[in-house]
């Protein structure tokens, strides 16, 4: 299929050619958007490639002789051949946005019977999949430290409750140590202050007890503080310096992605109803208001079982 272009206009409709009468309706519908909307430079002139892009693949691609034959199948055979090119859904939805409005002014000005483009729906933003850790790579990340140094104590039992909890970098950061129940749950002041109660699991237990007992008050020495994680200074922990210690971490036991607190707290969800959880249980562990958020790891768990289905059967 042709790829869709943007030569100007001038070039492309020539007089007595196909697609003559296209540049004297584009300038109209462009004045009108001036007179009447009042768009800006830029708008009017992302509308006008956008039409001459799509007149100039009707051009190479279908032989018509008035702006009324334009069918709704050629905008669809235009967005598959956009598509086909790579071009960003943000473009195309713009594309469409200029289509629609250009073939309503036309009908509304009685200069076509009927708006072939009325149905033409403007796609919804799609929302990117979150990135994630597998199981092996979590086990690479959350590996004992050789180094028994408070500081190496403290960056893993912080690790280890990250991925356990699925905690926020802030919520995490900001961490007091009352907020610490030895019996295995955590008490977290989340956004808009609300708390929820988050448990954790015996080897996350572990590794904070042992910060606790014996990393944390060789950090602190004779300081007092009331944060649960803390530098060596006594103060607590910046967020920017946690997402160092994760990449640095990260890099020395081979992880060779991008990673960031959030991916861990991505890995947490995606785990969870890979084993089985429920999704209002993922819902209350991550805070979130709406479980509408945290549906899109329900598509993250759908996307695997494709990308297994395409690799491992033999007509997939």
């Amino acid at each position: 299929m042709t790829r869709p272009s943007s030569r100007s206009a001038g070039a492309l409709f020539q007089p007595g050619g196909a697609f003559f009468f296209a540049p004297p309706l584009i300038d109209l519908f462009l004045h009108y958007l001036v007179a009447e909307r009042r768009l800006a430079a830029n708008t009017l002139a992302a509308y006008h490639a956008d039409l001459v892009s799509f007149f100039s693949f009707l051009a190479d691609t279908t032989p018509i002789n008035a702006i009324e034959q334009v069918r709704p199948e050629d905008f669809q055979a235009y967005l598959a051949a956009c598509r086909k090119q790579g071009i960003s859904h943000r473009s195309n939805a713009r594309r469409i946005a200029a289509l629609r409005a250009f073939f309503k002014f036309l009908s509304s000005e009685d200069i076509i019977p009927r708006d072939p483009a009325a149905l033409l729906d403007l796609p919804k933003p799609g929302r990117p999949l979150p990135k994630v850790l597998s199981e092996s790579e979590i086990r690479q990340l959350l590996a004992p430290p050789t180094d028994p140094a408070p500081l190496a104590l403290r960056n893993h039992a912080m690790l280890h409750l990250l991925y356990a909890t699925g905690m926020r970098v802030s919520e995490l950061v900001k961490l007091p140590v009352a907020a610490v129940n030895r019996a295995g749950h955590l008490r977290v002041l989340g956004k808009g202050n609300k708390e929820r109660l988050i448990p954790f699991g015996a080897a996350a237990g572990q590794t904070l007890a042992l910060y606790i007992t014996q990393g944390r008050p060789r950090l602190l020495k004779k300081q007092r503080s009331d944060f649960l994680f803390v530098t060596s200074r006594g103060s607590a922990m910046s967020r920017l310096r946690f997402w160092q210690i994760i990449r640095e971490t990260a890099a020395a036991r081979g992880i060779r992605r991008e990673i960031s607190p959030h991916v861990i707290r991505h890995s947490f969800a995606t785990h969870l109803l890979e084993h089985g959880a429920d999704l209002r249980s993922v819902q209350m562990m991550l805070g979130h208001s709406d479980i509408a958020t945290t549906q899109i790891y329900t598509h993250v768990d759908t996307a695997r079982l494709k990308a297994a289905h395409r690799r491992f059967h033999p007509r997939g």
